[in-house]
């Protein structure tokens, strides 16, 4: 697939580099076209891969699938901004927080929600958010592979999705149509309360199932 990233911080990098090693082709786009070609280079010396860097548009052009890896609070005014999206999948791996820590909508809409209704045509999946960036590079704990949830209203946006989160060693759990985003929003928050009361975050949520 050829995946455009938006944003350069550590989970477009991450996830960037692990579908890059899959054989993605990959385009990050940043605010700074410059800081996005130093990006890329970086890690396509690292992968040995094809990486190459622009701005948010031009790597929002070039992705059948398009990562929207930035802050939760300017995620909709950024898809605003990317041009035409129609037709592409995008993979909505934000949280809606605002710069207190706090969830900024929920439980009758979702950020995700707000994000279809930005990109008209496009089709975007909620995915990846409550999985914390330092796991990224490590899907199995305990001999159990970590679940990517994810929700969206196209089958095949969702298929897509699927895959990829396959690839890269996670457990795809479809929690149905884009409104379970209201749902999985809050559940990264579940996620961060752990990690902040026991103080370490390298754990992950997982499905098991009775055998």
């Amino acid at each position: 697939m050829k995946i455009g990233i938006i944003g350069t911080g550590r989970m477009g990098s991450i996830l960037g580099k692990l579908w890059a090693a899959q054989g993605h082709a990959i385009m990050f786009g940043s605010r700074s076209p410059e800081r996005a070609q130093v990006f890329a280079r970086e890690i396509a010396e690292s992968t040995n891969r094809d990486v190459s860097g622009g701005s948010s548009a031009e790597a929002a052009a070039f992705g059948e699938v398009v990562l929207l890896a930035v802050l939760g609070y300017v995620a909709v005014e950024t898809v605003q901004a990317l041009g035409p999206l129609e037709g592409k999948v995008i993979i909505d791996c934000n949280n809606a927080l605002g710069p207190d820590g706090q969830l900024f909508v929920g439980y009758t809409s979702s950020l995700a929600e707000q994000i279809a209704a930005a990109a008209p045509g496009a089709h975007v999946v909620k995915a990846y958010n409550s999985i914390f960036y330092g796991n990224l590079e490590k899907p199995v704990m305990e001999g159990h592979r970590a679940g990517a949830f994810y929700c969206g209203d196209d089958a095949d946006a969702k298929a897509k999705v699927a895959q990829l989160s396959a690839e890269i060693g996670f457990e795809p759990i479809d929690t149905g149509p884009l409104s379970s985003a209201r749902l999985l929003e809050p559940l990264a928050m579940v996620w961060m309360q752990i990690a902040r009361l026991g103080g370490n975050p390298n754990f992950a949520l997982a499905l098991l199932r009775e055998e």
